[in-house]
């Protein structure tokens, strides 16, 4: 080695290890501005119906279309940012977030708002690709702990946005709120403009476009079908059959999946019992996750004269995600090193136990504003470590090429366990209210509770089943070669 090339190692990983330093923030960065950015729709939905003379469950959709945008957009981000072109498929889906953005600041109609709220919702798709990033540019020993955090942050990002939100519009108006939305995204796109590099070369994935409009029509009529609680209330037969058709293209991209040569998501690879069962607890548990987060909210807006409650105004009430916010990204910081000592699967149980324990705290002491918050901590904590501890468990069995795609399948999952958790608390609470009356009786919130614990318990048995087969170890869909802090040793289930 010559002196120049000797003079020359060091100085290149030095810039490899400032370049990581630079990639980590700005991944963590996008992935919070696009679940805030999506979330925004939550405390807005009042503000939007006076504003724009509309009904309330008309200005819901500037929260549900957001959602039914990203289910669908994630799995087709995911196997783009899987190919040669991630760089350009990150850059061009924050250009659409930022158009999104622009349309609902603009004096315009009623739908062109909900056409930019589907705009930001395409970029819920780009979690999984910061996981892909993260997974190949990375050094061995912070790509999982980054990975840990970007889902986390994926999942607070709704606690960070819900009280700025409710702020600006409380003292700015609708277009204030929304504002800060564009402000972020493009801060976002010149983010991403600087700091991500290009996809590894020899990468390549192809779109199967006919697979992707049928899933895209079973999960449109899925996340409609779990958002439109009246719909079954009001038209059950229209109902069942919407469902059956949502099953029947389900069914039908499935199979498809199968024959293609170049699959949306690889199914075969989402069969692996890891990757299943951790799919399978993430949806039951996300359901219940998100049931609390509706419940505690619309509890703590409900004002005196319901007989319980405390009559918070929406920021004030969006204060209350702050302690869910802060334990979460707590519990996201010490998942990595507590992988370390117990399996990925053990602590998805561990996480679901303690969520658990949240709705407990809830359906048993909520009379005083301090036992919310503690019940939100418990949430928080409970919450960060299970989504901290969910992609080592796929990850470990999954090739770094499939990165994006397999956690994009996730998210899917996650999604539509979200929209079913919202869909419960409001179907319980629509029940529990008596005819004439605005509000839910108070023992409808402990029932819906009570169906949480359920939740919970159901995932926290299915992750100690999903550990107790150690399947990586028996039967690895690939070696895991090169993930770092994923793939565990021999003692290890994930």
């Amino acid at each position: 080695m010559t002196a120049a090339q000797a003079h020359d190692q060091p100085m290149s990983t030095a810039l490899i290890r400032s370049e990581a330093r630079l990639l980590v923030p700005a991944l963590m960065f996008i992935a919070l501005v696009v679940a805030a950015v999506a979330s925004l729709g939550t405390p807005l939905i009042t503000s939007v119906a006076t504003t724009f003379h509309v009904s309330l469950d008309s200005a819901q959709w500037t929260l549900t279309i957001a959602l039914l945008s990203g289910a669908v957009a994630t799995p087709v981000l995911g196997r783009l940012g899987a190919g040669p072109h991630r760089r350009a498929t990150i850059l061009a889906t924050l250009a659409i977030v930022v158009v999104g953005s622009a349309l609902t600041v603009l004096p315009l109609p009623f739908a062109w708002l909900l056409v930019g709220r589907a705009a930001q919702g395409v970029g819920l798709g780009l979690t999984a690709l910061m996981m892909g990033v993260a997974r190949d540019h990375l050094p061995e020993e912070r790509s999982a702990a980054t990975i840990a955090l970007i889902s986390v942050v994926s999942i607070i990002g709704a606690g960070v946005g819900y009280p700025l939100a409710a702020l600006l519009a409380e003292f700015g108006g609708l277009r204030a709120a929304y504002g800060l939305g564009l402000f972020v995204t493009a801060i976002a796109f010149v983010t991403a403009w600087r700091s991500m590099p290009a996809a590894p070369v020899g990468r390549s994935a192809r779109v199967n476009v006919a697979g992707a409009l049928v899933l895209a029509g079973g999960l449109l009529l899925v996340l409609f079908l779990a958002g439109e609680r009246s719909l079954w209330i009001r038209h059950l037969a229209v109902a069942v059959t919407l469902a059956v058709a949502a099953v029947l293209l389900l069914c039908v991209w499935t199979v498809s999946e199968l024959r293609t040569k170049t699959p949306l998501v690889d199914v075969r690879a989402v069969r692996h019992p890891a990757v299943a069962g951790a799919n399978i607890a993430m949806f039951v548990g996300g359901s219940g996750m998100y049931l609390l987060l509706t419940l505690v909210t619309r509890y703590a807006q409900t004002p005196h004269g319901a007989g319980y409650g405390f009559g918070l105004t929406t920021f004030v009430a969006g204060l209350v995600l702050i302690p869910f916010s802060v334990l979460g990204f707590v519990a996201g910081k010490l998942t990595p090193r507590v992988r370390t000592r117990v399996d990925g699967p053990m602590l998805l149980a561990g996480s679901a136990a303690i969520v658990g324990g949240g709705f407990v705290l809830f359906a048993t002491a909520r009379s005083d504003l301090a036992e919310l918050l503690a019940a939100m901590g418990v949430l928080g904590f409970g919450v960060g470590s299970f989504s901290a501890a969910m992609p080592g468990v796929i990850l470990a069995v999954t090739p770094k090429s499939e990165t994006s795609s397999a956690m994009s399948f996730n998210y899917v999952v996650r999604s539509v366990g979200y929209s079913l958790g919202s869909a419960i608390g409001g179907l319980v609470l629509a029940a529990g209210t008596a005819t004439g009356r605005l509000f839910p009786n108070d023992d409808a919130y402990t029932t819906a509770a009570l169906l949480g614990v359920a939740a919970m318990a159901i995932t926290t048995m299915a992750s100690l089943a999903l550990a107790r087969r150690r399947s990586p170890e028996t039967n690895p869909i690939t070696p895991p070669v090169g993930v770092p802090g994923l793939g565990r040793s021999s003692r290890t289930g994930s």
